[in-house]
């Protein structure tokens, strides 16, 4: 469902980096682990459409990502991945229905509200759907941006570094939310991290090694 074959990348006359073959199943959960400078960041880019590579393929439902055209990879990405960062990345002067439709338009899909309220009951935050975000609280916030990584029933979801500044409870919580919500939509989920806690939770591992 989900592979990169003979992906290498290097920047400038640093070290090169080349990542080993990973095949992943649709609804597969996995850690992506690595020390500094061994390369997740950068292979994180690529298995999301952001960096192409200098070597190799990544193919997510056995679509090539780098052999589609600027808009298409675009819309692509949109419709089959979700990214979950650190820090929750949202527009501001929108409502929350506002930052989740636009979700749905940048994937060129159609407005789907009902799907807005279902992911947002599912994450116990219906309520603020009205909202914007100064009005919420930072867990609230990093409910929102799960709900937008999800709500285009992506194939692939990617929380990069989800945890590291939680503490144990809300740690629990979140790993809690990412698992479930892979799970009701039948995505697989990889998060990258270097966080201890995080490793009980999941049985597949892909390590980076400097």
């Amino acid at each position: 469902m989900i592979a990169i074959k003979s992906v290498a990348h290097s920047y400038g006359r640093q070290k090169n980096l080349r990542f080993k073959d990973w095949d992943i199943n649709r609804g597969e959960q996995w850690l992506l682990l690595g020390d500094s400078g061994s390369g997740k960041s950068t292979l994180l880019n690529i298995l999301t459409g952001i960096l192409e590579p200098q070597q190799g393929e990544v193919l997510i439902n056995q679509t090539n990502l780098y052999k589609l055209p600027g808009r298409k990879r675009d819309s692509f990405r949109g419709q089959n991945i979700g990214m979950i960062f650190q820090t929750p990345h949202l527009v501001k002067s929108l409502t929350v229905k506002e930052n989740l439709l636009i979700a749905q338009s940048f994937a060129r899909l159609r407005e789907d509200v009902k799907r807005i309220e279902e992911v947002l009951s599912s994450l116990g935050i219906e309520d603020k759907k009205n909202s914007y975000p100064h009005e919420l609280s930072q867990g609230q916030l990093q409910r929102v941006s799960i709900a937008r990584a999800v709500i285009n029933k992506p194939a692939l979801l990617v929380a990069d570094e989800p945890t590291s500044s939680l503490d144990d409870r809300n740690t629990a919580a979140v790993l809690e939310l990412l698992i479930r919500q892979s799970k009701l939509t039948n995505s697989t989920l990889v998060v990258a991290t270097h966080d201890k806690r995080v490793k009980d939770q999941f049985t597949n591992e892909y390590v980076l090694e400097q």
